[in-house]
């Protein structure tokens, strides 16, 4: 259950070269010849805020209680199936007017059946939650040594990135005996800028910058600095699968912005979240799921902890060669 469905090797897709002159699209293009082969793509949203002044419980009015991280992990051949997987699931509803899929905005019946279909795709899916209650007024010592005014958000992603990265190197040697390259597509939002995420990963490479604690590391063979794009929402479906499983977790936990905790939806994904080792046996609790700061630290509410316990808290996986560097 844990592999993914379609027991083929992954598809070998040249990516096609994309000309927008858009005013809403925020990426800068590649010329085609510096272009490389990809055959894994992931779909990168959030759902919370990354502000750290004032955050809730511990100040009202103030910013979210959590900032929740989303990956979806797709083959690159699967990529032309992805807008009819968001078509059907939206041909369940009763009302389609929405351009897109938003999961905050469905009813509670829609939001059921947008998780049961998503846990039965050809996908894998991660969730990075950050409660921020013990951050609140925190400055970054480093933060100025980063090319990015979003340090934080850039941070979380570094932590997500680590375990998506680890799994498709692991699924490309094992498909391919060798490396093959991820295209990471990001879901526009406000301070993020294509350059500064550009920036950033490229001084991540050049630094080999280590995350302030040995969570895991960036597997750099299957990045490539020409495949980080931002798009705005409503352009890319994928995008819209990785908002549900982001809003998914984000209800599970919080009930400062959206009412009392939910956790229904989110454990509705449990056959799709990502498992290390990637199967029956493989833990997602710290790799498919990661809490942070540490769960005996978090100080959570019973409702709170529920969706963490379920995905295998307090108990975790740690990556044992963030330890031997």
């Amino acid at each position: 259950m844990q592999q993914f469905p379609h027991a083929g090797k992954f598809a070998c897709v040249r990516p096609q070269v994309e000309v927008r002159c858009s005013a809403s699209s925020v990426f800068i293009m590649a010329p085609p010849a510096q272009l490389p082969r990809y055959d894994y793509i992931v779909y990168i949203d959030e759902s919370g805020d990354d502000g750290l002044k004032a955050v809730k419980p511990c100040t009202f009015p103030g910013s979210s209680e959590w900032l929740v991280l989303s990956a979806v992990v797709i083959r690159a051949s699967n990529e032309p199936s992805v807008a009819n997987w968001v078509n059907d699931i939206r041909s369940g509803f009763k009302s389609r007017q929405a351009k897109a899929l938003h999961f905050a905005d469905l009813s509670r019946p829609n939001k059921v059946r947008t998780c049961e279909k998503i846990a039965g795709l050809d996908l894998r899916c991660f969730v990075v939650a950050s409660n921020k209650k013990n951050m609140q007024g925190y400055s970054n010592p480093d933060a100025g040594k980063i090319p990015s005014q979003c340090w934080f958000y850039c941070w979380m992603t570094r932590v997500l990135l680590e375990r998506v990265t680890r799994f498709v190197l692991h699924r490309s040697l094992m498909d391919y005996g060798e490396p093959r390259y991820l295209r990471i597509e990001y879901s526009a939002r406000g301070g993020l800028r294509y350059d500064q995420m550009n920036a950033y990963y490229e001084w991540l490479r050049m630094k080999r910058f280590k995350p302030f604690l040995p969570w895991g590391k960036l597997c750099f063979e299957v990045m490539h600095i020409n495949l980080l794009r931002v798009y705005p929402h409503l352009e890319r479906e994928g995008l819209q699968l990785a908002d549900a499983v982001a809003a998914a977790f984000f209800k599970a936990c919080d009930k400062h912005d959206t009412g009392a905790c939910d956790p229904q939806f989110a454990k509705l994904l449990r056959d799709r979240m990502a498992r290390e080792p990637d199967n029956h046996s493989g833990r997602i609790s710290g790799f498919g799921v990661k809490m942070l700061p540490n769960f005996a630290k978090a100080g959570l509410d019973p409702d709170q902890d529920e969706i963490f316990r379920h995905y295998g808290y307090p108990g975790q996986w740690w990556d044992p060669e963030a330890f031997s560097e």
